[in-house]
Formats: C-alpha cells, structure tokens, sequence
C-alpha cells in the first residue's frame, strides 16, 4: 500500500549540498546582474535601458501568472488530509454513526422514477447496499437495505421519499444477516429445505420476514376432513397467501403490514414444490448418551416411521403420565401421534433403548409465531435426566431457527416439568389458569452453566 502524505505537512530531509549550490548561484547572479549594470550604466541610454527592461520583466511575469491560473489543468491542491472528506461546503467531513434500515416503497413504472428517489437518498448521506425490484401491473415495488445516518428519523426519511413519488412505504431496523445478497440467501433456505422436512416452515418465515405461518392438515384428529384445500398453483390474496401442503392439508401465510408481491409469492411457491418433490425426510444422525447408571441410550430424530413404536409407549405409560402431557381423554392419546411425527408440523427426538425400545418422545412445534415444547418419558424411565436432555436439545434447536421464545403446556402439579424449565436457566414466565401452568422460555439471554448436581444428573455423551 503507497503512503500518501500531504504537500502541506511534508518535510523533506535538510541537506547542506544544496545550500551551498543556492548560495554559489545567488553570487553568480549578483555578479552577472553587477556586471550588465555596469556595462550599461556607463553607456548615454543606459538609466533608460535598464529601467524598460525592468518593466519587461514585471510585465512578462504578471502575464504568466494570470495565463497559468486561466489554463491550468493541474489537480487542486490538497488541503484537507488523508483521512477527510470535503463536504458541500468546502469543510470536512466528520465520521457519523450508522445503522442498516431495510426500506420498501413503490414507484410509478416510468423513466427517472428510480433516479429521483436515489437522489433522496444521497442528499441524506445515506448509502444503497442492496436492491431488489418487484415488478407489478401497475408501478414496480423496490426493496432497499441501506446504512443510514443514526441521526435521521424514519418518519422524516419516509415524507422525503413520499415527496419524491414513493407510495406505500415501509421501513424496519435490519442487521448483519440482511447482508447476504438475495440469491445466496434463497439457495441456503432450499437447501435447508432439502435435507430436512422440518425447515420447510421456517425457510419460508426467513424468506418472507415478519409473518406468521399455520399449517392446517387435511384430517383432524379424530379423522374428519378440516376442508382446508388450495389449488395446485397456490393462491395470493394482498397479504396472505396459500400453497398446497405437500403432506395434505394448506400453508397459510399472513403478513398483515406489508402486501405480498408476485415474486416473493413465487419463491414461496418454489420452495413448496422442492419439498414435495423429494417427499419425508429427517436427518439420520443419532447420539449415544450414557445413564448416571451406566445404561446407553440413543436420541435421534423421529417421524411417521416411529409411529406403531410411539403407540406401543403409550401403552406402557400410565395414565397420570398421559393426562400431564396430553391433558385431555388419555383414549384419545394415539390421535396425536400422527400430527406429532409430521415434521411439517415441527420436530420430534426419540430415546431408544438399546434393545431398541422406545422410551421417551419430545416435540418442538411450530404454532403461528410462537413455539412449543412438549415431553413424554415413560413411567419406568423417569428421574434419570432424560426429560432434562431432551428438553436442552429442543431449546437449542429453538434456538437455532430463530425463535425467540418456547413455552411449555403442563399442569401447576407437573415437578418434574417445572424442574426441567427451571435447569434451562433461562428468564422464564409463569402463567398459571384453572390448574393449567404455561411456562416460557426467553431464548434471547444467554444460557447459564447448570449447577454441579443437575450436570451429574444428565445422561453424559459417550466419546
């Protein structure tokens, strides 16, 4: 890198060489100039020559020096350092803070529409990092994320842009991840999408933004059909859209504060179709963990293959352990399951024996904006930390998609529910109704350490 410094503040090194070359130069002159004096003094116009040649000098030197100032194509100097920037005003310009902003707004479809809000733009200081446009029937919808002043306001920044024919304007705080360029960001959902079944509803939350997402299955519990049913091309109603379900049943999708538009309904829709075409899915990956006790089970990921092993556990569980999870008719325990084990509707973990006996389920559900958790360990399978480990993994995969709360269903009597929230040591929110207890979670503070007890309680992964 070529370190640029200043005419103004440069200093170049003192050497005595050249003053001794400017003081042999300076007596050269005065000799010469002595010498011509004395030639010419002596003659009858001399006065008179020396004096017109002293207005000839005079004369060419002003002559030069408007002539250089009129024609000049040298760079102006520079005034200002390295490290600033003039401003409208000639001044310097002093670094400011900034933040991203993710803004939309719609243009008419014409010549200059888009020019006219960048100038906007730029005459607040404020830099394009991305763009995106959404072509409609009528005007085109762009997307901007940009880093704006911290000063400036979003309401004056949304008059401004209104002056200048935006319509419809929307504006929210962005972060780092809004960096990702859009392409690189879709690839990522559908990949996501294809090695897992469970991502599909929250590939489509971070592709679309704040929204909420139901899943309604084409079957009840009981066996009826819910009437739920979406053309094969999907539907796109100004902020709802709905897509077909690959598993049966609908996707809904709902952003109440900003209308879809055609492309981002065609992405959706995309990222459906990938899902149906390669069918249910679940990761295989599977953990060995050991009992205080010296028993090894297995966690591994669940779904509709586990169906007829679940069932068989109900049937060894008692019916206090069925009424604290499912708190309804224990007869009606095995209608879930298939809802359960769907991983559209969230994702299950599974604790095996190592004869293969299934001994404990626990559920990370998507409901709309919200997640809940949900654990059942059979009778005989109780007090050994297993409710506990599970209960770790779930919040962590909460976690991981980005949800920023669980929340747990049980009854006010449930200890051992409660113990397990309680080990998370995470802010927790108890809401308690009629004997029902919801306990939530905050994801957003950093977990701490479990205490030396409770970690000696937990299954240890073997290595």
């Amino acid at each position: 890198m070529t370190d640029v410094t200043s005419a103004k503040n440069a200093r170049r090194p003192h050497h005595w060489r050249r003053d001794v070359i400017e003081l042999a130069a300076l007596f050269t002159a005065v000799a010469v100039a002595d010498a011509i004096a004395n030639l010419i003094g002596h003659q009858p116009d001399g006065p008179y020559l020396l004096i017109a040649a002293a207005v000839a000098l005079v004369a060419t030197a002003a002559f030069h020096t408007w002539w250089a100032r009129r024609h000049s194509h040298a760079p102006p100097p520079d005034a200002d350092g390295p490290g600033e920037t003039a401003g409208p005003a000639g001044a310097p310009e002093q670094a400011v803070e900034t933040v991203l902003w993710r803004m939309r707004t719609t243009v008419r479809d014409a010549p200059g529409a888009l020019a006219a809000l960048c100038t906007v733009l730029a005459r607040h200081r404020i830099d394009i990092l991305t763009l995106q446009t959404h072509p409609l029937a009528q005007g085109t919808v762009d997307e901007f994320l940009l880093r704006v002043p911290e000063s400036l306001p979003a309401q004056h920044l949304r008059r401004e842009i209104s002056a200048a024919g935006g319509t419809s304007t929307w504006i929210e705080r962005a972060d780092a991840h809004d960096l990702v360029d859009t392409p690189t960001r879709v690839l990522g959902l559908a990949t996501r999408t294809a090695l897992d079944a469970a991502e599909l509803p929250l590939a489509l939350r971070q592709l679309l933004g704040r929204c909420t997402i139901h899943s309604v299955p084409a079957l009840t519990v009981s066996g009826r059909p819910t009437g739920a049913s979406a053309p094969v091309e999907g539907v796109l109603e100004d902020t709802v859209m709905k897509l077909r379900d690959p598993s049966g049943g609908v996707i809904t999708v709902e952003r109440p504060y900003l209308p879809f538009t055609p492309t981002e309904f065609a992405r959706a829709r995309a990222l459906v179709e990938l899902d149906a075409r390669l069918g249910p899915r679940v990761p295989r990956s599977e953990d060995v963990l050991t009992l205080p006790e010296g028993k090894e089970i297995t966690v591994r990921r669940a779904d509709g293959e586990d169906l007829a092993a679940a069932r068989a556990m109900h049937d060894r569980c008692s019916e206090r352990t069925l009424g604290l999870r499912y708190h309804g008719p224990v007869r009606d325990a095995d209608r879930y399951l298939d809802h359960l084990l769907n991983p559209r509707f969230g994702r299950t973990l599974t604790v095996q024996t190592a004869s293969g006996r299934l001994v404990a389920l626990g559920h990370l559900l998507w409901d709309g904006d919200e997640t809940e958790v949900a654990l059942l360990v059979e009778d005989d399978w109780q007090r050994r930390g297993i409710g506990s480990e599970l209960l770790g993994r779930l919040v962590a995969m909460a976690a991981e998609a980005g949800c920023e709360s669980v929340y747990a269903v049980t009854q006010a009597h449930n200890t051992g529910m409660v113990a397990a929230m309680r080990a998370l040591s995470l802010p927790l929110d108890y809401q308690i109704e009629e004997g029902t207890l919801v306990i939530t979670a905050r994801l957003t503070a950093s977990p701490a350490q479990p205490h030396a007890a409770q970690e000696e309680e937990r299954p240890r992964l073997r290595g």
